[in-house]
């Protein structure tokens, strides 16, 4: 019998939310625990820590190892995964329909029932070390870690999200526990699902799979305080990796879809201007672009592109050229371009069970409530040119952060961006 509405809410006694949507039409379901909980949450010496914790929920439970994890997720052909970002971590999974029983048992089991031995933390612990060294090693992913810390200095969200090799190596078990059983509590989590299901089976059994969860308050990250400033690393490489940014807008602001389609007016796609005129008319890079990376309490407004040595001096002007040219003129067909991008990936995402499982999840742990797609696209149909203008205007008057890594002399200062735009650099 087919229910009143695809999309509910449940808010069980624990705290804990339960929030679904069904799909008829598909034969799977995606099934997930959003955590409130990630880097910017952790205290200086405990930098890592939720992503190590990520790691360990996989390495055993009281009733299940680590090998049997896998085993039973892959035995009826589902996949199980997990993310840590800065305000979140993420466990989920995917499956057939008759499946879903298996699947909040197991997650369920691992957020609460992680036994944690002591073998299964070292070997992780040698696992995550390899990992960071990994990133260390690849300059156009750790230079966002780099932009981040410059960005954020010296407080949780600029920290990386692995932590740093000496404080991995020298993680406690009891730190593991002790942040799980402060952070991942009933009222700081949201259960997510969707696709061919019912709203109250859902909900009966994350009843009985997540009631050992915590019912205590979470406690609250520190406050972002955008600084800015300059990261500037010189290593032998046939590349220059350079970030350049700007504080902006959170979730939830006003102009957070304007700025979302400035970010694809600059460098959302071959047809953006950083991409046409940077790689196709100049020919100075292979990669370029812009980005919004929003947060609960601002966010950065960030561009990344690689150059050579030799075409590093250009790049940094002709860049600041069309920061400065954006302010000041877009074309009609632009903005109709970047609605319609916009549009088109929040769209084309719909149709995925996963994508709709966390967008679901998110919305209801940033706004208490789901948003119509219907109320999205009207905010992002009602941005007009000079919305746009008057955003980039406002972004690039802000204090600048510049990271940059391989052969960087030829790569001009924060500061000397700074007096390009007109605006300040950070002290």
């Amino acid at each position: 019998m087919p229910e009143p509405t695809p999309v509910r809410v449940t808010t069980l006694p624990s705290g804990l939310t339960v929030v679904t949507e069904r799909m008829e039409r598909v034969e799977t379901v995606s099934f997930g625990a959003y955590v409130a909980s990630g880097t910017r949450h952790e205290r200086a010496e405990e930098n890592g820590v939720s992503h190590f914790l990520e790691h360990m929920a996989f390495k055993g439970t009281e009733r299940r190892s680590a090998a049997r994890i896998a085993e039973e997720i892959e035995d009826v052909g589902g996949h199980i995964n997990a993310y840590t970002a800065r305000e979140q971590t993420a466990y989920y999974v995917k499956l057939l329909k008759e499946d879903l029983g298996l699947g909040v048992d197991i997650i369920g089991d691992i957020l609460t029932h992680s036994s944690f031995a002591p073998e299964e933390l070292e070997r992780e612990r040698g696992v995550i070390l390899q990992e960071i060294g990994q990133a260390n090693d690849t300059p156009d992913d750790i230079i966002f870690d780099h932009f981040q810390a410059t960005a954020y200095p010296d407080q949780p969200m600029g920290r990386p999200t692995l932590g740093t090799e000496a404080l991995i190596r020298e993680m406690k078990r009891d730190t593991l526990t002790g942040y799980m059983r402060d952070h991942y509590a009933a009222a700081n989590t949201v259960i997510a699902a969707t696709g061919n299901l019912h709203h109250d089976d859902v909900v009966a059994l994350v009843e009985r799979h997540f009631a050992d969860l915590p019912r205590h308050t979470a406690p609250k990250p520190v406050a972002a305080r955008y600084i800015g400033g300059e990261f500037r690393e010189s290593r032998d490489l046939d590349q220059v990796h350079v970030t350049l940014g700007f504080p902006s807008v959170g979730y939830g602001h006003g102009d957070y879809y304007a700025t979302m389609l400035l970010a694809t007016v600059l460098g959302g796609g071959m047809s953006s201007r950083l991409f046409q005129e940077i790689r196709e008319r100049r020919g100075l890079v292979y990669s370029i672009y812009a980005y919004h990376a929003p947060a609960t309490d601002g966010g950065v407004f960030g561009l990344y592109a690689g150059t050579g040595e030799d075409e590093a001096a250009e790049l940094v002007p002709a860049t600041l050229d069309e920061l400065d040219a954006v302010c000041r003129h877009i074309e009609p067909a632009e903005l109709a371009r970047a609605r319609a991008q916009v549009k088109a990936g929040l769209l084309m995402s719909l149709e995925s069970t996963g994508n709709r499982c966390e967008q679901i999840a998110r919305q209801y742990e940033l706004f208490g409530r789901l948003i119509p797609t219907a109320e999205t696209v009207a905010k992002i149909d009602a941005v007009g040119l000079d919305d746009l203008k008057r955003v980039a205007s406002n972004l690039f008057a802000g204090a600048p952060t510049l990271a940059t890594i391989g052969p960087v002399d030829r790569v001009p200062g924060v500061g000397a961006i700074a007096a390009r735009l007109g605006t300040r650099a950070a002290a």
